[in-house]
């Protein structure tokens, strides 16, 4: 739930300006919406009904034509810092009010308006505006909900979700990612995450595969795994804590994900579009355990209709998937990772880049370019 703003010269020099709108430039309470976002998720049933109670077109253009008459003088203010040639929302409640705003000082015509909206299906209608100059949409699926809510073909592209231009480079050798994060360099891997924050059931499913990834007939291993814990310390230690029967590797907040998802076979995440996206490129196939309602219901069909995953919110299931993934049906595991490459588009952030500079360059000849979300 954060807005940034950024500034760019095309020529040679880029200048970044990053801002976020509703906490910077609203006046309280509408500045507490990042803040109260975080607490309505983490209470799922007040979230679900924020969320399909103000989906309706009437609920939330009337809300926002409310919320304007307060914020509308203090977002002026913010966009205009800036002096911006383009601006680029990718944040669903930072459409309706700039571009009310634009209209009423005349600059529809002059500052261009894009939106990159994030979600991969299901997604709120507030992502989508008919004055918008162009809305970049992850999968045709968002290109369909963006043609339902009015706007025109001409207006929709359909470049993939942008991820780091990490992900775009080359992958090293497995064996390589694993020696460096001290882990077994044979052995398959499972990759366990639950987000910057390390929440979801991570011990118990851990716990569930330290058994399942343990062949007691041999006496060995067949598998091991790597914890992601974010900011979770508490998380971290307890894991570190545990004897373990197969080789298990536990880190904190990581800022080379790309070389993490390298190293492992397959991932165990909650249904985040970012993670999801990131995965589809390097090919690993996804067991969902988790989604926050709303946004992330769609993206549990998506993955496993796709044939890239599944979704299991049991523990012992998912290890048992892993299990037989590491094992028996090391075919399926094969399959449903070429099922993730086909869908993968690495490149999206750069054809979003590019359009954004031709659409810049069509509309003014001046070389201060900037965006504001």
């Amino acid at each position: 739930m954060s807005n940034a703003a950024v500034g760019l010269n095309w020529e040679c020099v880029s200048q970044v300006f990053v801002t976020d709108l509703w906490s910077d430039h609203t006046p309280w309470p509408f500045n507490q919406l990042p803040r109260s976002y975080n607490f309505l998720v983490k209470h799922g049933p007040l979230w679900k009904m924020t969320y399909y109670g103000t989906a309706p077109r009437v609920v939330h253009q009337s809300n926002f034509a409310a919320t304007s008459t307060f914020i509308a003088r203090e977002v002026a203010k913010g966009l205009m810092k800036y002096q911006p040639d383009i601006i680029i929302s990718v944040h669903p409640l930072m459409q309706h009010v700039p571009l009310r705003i634009l209209r009423s000082k005349g600059l529809l015509q002059k500052i261009v308006f894009t939106t990159v909206v994030t979600d991969l299906s299901t997604c709120h209608p507030t992502w989508f505006h008919k004055l918008v100059t162009r809305c970049y949409c992850p999968t045709t699926e968002v290109a369909k909900r963006a043609l339902k809510a009015g706007l025109q073909p001409s207006q929709i592209k359909v470049y993939g979700l942008p991820v780091r231009p990490s992900f775009v480079k080359p992958v090293r050798p497995k064996v390589e990612l694993r020696r460096e994060l001290s882990m077994d360099e044979d052995l398959p891997a499972v990759l366990l995450m639950g987000g910057g924050e390390g929440m979801g059931p991570i011990e118990a499913t851990a716990r569930a595969l330290g058994e399942s990834l343990y062949d007691e007939n041999v006496g060995e291993p067949i598998g091991q795994i790597l914890v992601i814990c974010g900011r979770n310390k508490k998380l971290m230690n307890k894991l570190l804590s545990i004897d373990w029967k197969v080789p298990v590797q536990v880190k904190g907040f990581v800022t080379k994900m790309e070389e993490c998802m390298g190293a492992c076979d397959c991932i165990i995440t909650k249904a985040g579009p970012g993670t999801i996206a990131e995965a589809m490129i390097r090919g690993l196939p996804i067991i969902l355990n988790g989604y926050i309602a709303g946004q992330e219901v769609g993206n549990v069909p998506y993955v496993v209709e796709n044939g890239c995953g599944k979704f299991s919110k049991s523990p012992k299931e998912i290890a048992s998937i892993v299990a037989q993934w590491f094992g028996p049906k090391a075919y399926e595991l094969k399959a449903m990772s070429q099922n993730a490459s086909k869908l993968a588009r690495p490149d999206s952030v750069f054809k979003i880049v590019h359009d954004l500079h031709e659409l810049v360059r069509q509309r003014s000849f001046v070389p201060q370019y900037s965006c504001t979300t």
